[in-house]
């Protein structure tokens, strides 16, 4: 057998929560050889995939379901800020969160609401209805952080939606004085 399998078996388990594209443009091997080769390797039981918010996702078969809806997220430059924010703040307030990293509300809801339904991140309500968020389980949560860093193209995604968020919110400030004068 060539190398091209174990190579790839060994670049998911290095890289655990790895997308099919990353994997390929990671690798020396065509798209096609890449799907043949995890398709072995998922039918072996050496590799797991996963499917999250339109994305495939692969893992080493050692990462549970929890492990590996955290890591997914945590290749978002967005969801990973607001889990080392609530590991640095919690509990903290939305609106806290959202202008501590100056992204939008909406943004911000966006990503909680994925990180809410991976259980890594809890809502929780006081008795007039005010959300506090908090870190479903802390100590896990940080050590999945050190699993994995978001890559270029993951980074791009957020950075481009906090651009607009801003152009957005300016050009709303900037309706809001036309309407004033």
């Amino acid at each position: 057998m060539t190398q091209t399998r174990p190579t790839i078996r060994a670049h998911v388990h290095d890289d655990a929560g790895v997308h099919f594209n990353e994997l390929v443009r990671d690798s020396e091997y065509a798209p096609g050889q890449v799907q043949y080769h995890i398709r072995r390797l998922i039918d072996a039981g050496e590799v797991v995939r996963g499917e999250f918010y339109g994305r495939t996702h692969y893992y080493p078969p050692s990462y549970d379901e929890w492990e590996r809806g955290a890591l997914a997220l945590f290749r978002r430059e967005t969801a990973r800020s607001i889990v080392i924010h609530l590991i640095e703040h919690e509990p903290a307030a939305p609106a806290d969160v959202a202008e501590a990293l100056g992204i939008a509300r909406s943004t911000l809801e966006h990503h909680v609401g994925h990180l809410v339904e991976q259980d890594v991140v809890e809502k929780h309500y006081d008795e007039h209805n005010r959300v506090t968020l908090t870190l479903s389980n802390p100590g896990r949560t940080a050590t999945m952080l050190s699993d994995v860093t978001p890559r270029v193209s993951d980074r791009f995604v957020d950075r481009f939606t906090r651009l607009v968020d801003d152009l957005l919110e300016r050009a709303t400030e900037e309706s809001i004085d036309t309407q004033e004068c």
